[in-house]
């Protein structure tokens, strides 16, 4: 699972290496999820730039979060904090279901391991 001591992460996109990272943890949610989610994550960081990912933090709560490099002048933090806002409200149904599968799937898996 690739998670650091903190949080698991689910997905994420990167503008720098134009590149998408999907946990394989999450392999057996629907596909049409799986694909919602590379959708957000990779239209995001065209609108935003930067680094994206969707995560669950240790609380078992989901986070999305941004960051830049340190140079990167295309950057918009301020477009990039209400496109998490936007992104909160329209796809909500989207994360209540992914919030629940990591809590009966991932959670329980790792209990057992």
């Amino acid at each position: 699972m690739m998670s650091d001591n903190k949080r698991t992460v689910v997905c994420g996109a990167n503008a720098y290496e134009q590149k998408y990272y999907f946990n394989k943890d999450f392999d057996k949610i629907p596909p049409s999820l799986k694909e919602e989610l590379r959708i957000i994550c990779v239209l995001f960081t065209q609108d935003a730039g930067g680094i994206f990912t969707i995560a669950f933090d240790e609380d078992g709560e989901l986070v999305m979060e941004t960051q830049a490099d340190e140079y990167d002048i295309t950057y918009d933090e301020i477009t990039a904090g209400m496109l998490i806002a936007e992104i909160r409200r329209n796809r909500a149904e989207l994360f209540e279901s992914l919030s629940l599968f990591y809590k009966l799937v991932v959670c329980q898996r790792d209990d057992k391991q």
